[in-house]
């Protein structure tokens, strides 16, 4: 089966209780919860990654790498405008990462950096962004 980890990057603890205009009041635990659920659907198995560090972020892609990982899903989070290290880490991992914004960082004059590395992007569509995320992680997977 295939097997995604889905990465949440900086801030993405802060759902639900920050920002709540733009987000909603989904937590991330909200989030964690619809994404497994998604998943089941799909027919996939999915790890679930989060962390407000950089160097950390990337040593989970890492070792999703050196692992039995076969895509991953990203919502940068706060690393959206700047995070040099996690978008060389992306474009060094075996495998494709699908970035996934619930809102559209652009619109809110914050592009992407993860842009230009990703496979592809899904943004503002909300939480239904992870469920397409995940069907096209898996059809990428397949088409290898």
């Amino acid at each position: 089966m295939t097997k995604i980890l889905v990465v949440h990057g900086a801030g993405m603890n802060m759902r639900g209780k920050a920002q709540l205009d733009v987000f909603g009041p989904q937590t991330l635990e909200d989030y964690n919860r619809l994404i497994r659920e998604y998943a089941a659907q799909v027919g996939v198995t999915v790890e679930v990654f989060h962390s407000n560090v950089e160097g950390e972020t990337l040593n989970a892609l890492y070792a999703a790498h050196d692992g039995d990982v076969d895509a991953a899903i990203i919502n940068p989070g706060g690393f959206t405008g700047g995070a040099p290290a996690l978008v060389a880490g992306i474009s060094q991992v075996r495998f494709p990462v699908i970035e996934v914004h619930l809102s559209n960082p652009a619109a809110r004059g914050n592009p992407s950096v993860f842009t230009r590395v990703c496979r592809g992007s899904i943004v503002g569509l909300g939480l239904y962004g992870y469920y397409l995320g995940l069907l096209a992680a898996k059809q990428l997977v397949q088409l290898k």
